[in-house]
């Protein structure tokens, strides 16, 4: 079952796209430095990148009803590249997945610079005081 495009609070299928100057310097880094890309051509890979976002979307969705979920997973869009007779894209899909799992992570593991600094609230406050008065004597004086 395909959702309807022009749900409430969606834009319409023409007004979706990807970002131009993106996808150009994406083109330009994969190209030889002798080959330029023309606009329409650019135009039409963008035309082409949102069909098939939208056709693994839909794809997904339909996985996603039929386990009676609400959220589309990560699980889903492997299905659904799957289902789809893209078996080829599903292992570096499951590796960039992998990464991003890591990513998030460390990012969760990266202590505050207040907990990197080893010192007490107070001791920091105290420091920003200091830092505080020395700027607004510095401001004073050139005024």
């Amino acid at each position: 079952m395909m959702v309807a495009s022009t749900t409430l609070g969606a834009p319409p299928d023409e007004d979706l796209s990807l970002p131009k100057a993106t996808v150009t310097k994406m083109i330009q880094e994969l190209l030889p430095n002798d080959i330029s890309c023309a606009k329409e051509t650019r135009d039409l890979v963008i035309e082409c990148c949102v069909e098939f976002i939208h056709l693994i979307s839909s794809e997904a969705n339909e996985v996603c009803e039929k386990e009676s979920k609400k959220t589309i997973a990560p699980d889903h869009i492997i299905t659904a590249l799957k289902t789809l007779g893209f078996d080829s894209f599903t292992a570096e899909v499951e590796d960039v997945l992998k990464d991003h799992k890591q990513q998030q992570k460390d990012r969760e593991k990266k202590v505050s610079k207040f907990e990197q600094s080893g010192l007490t609230e107070q001791e920091l406050l105290a420091a920003q005081e200091e830092l505080f008065a020395a700027s607004r004597a510095k401001f004073q004086s050139t005024g």
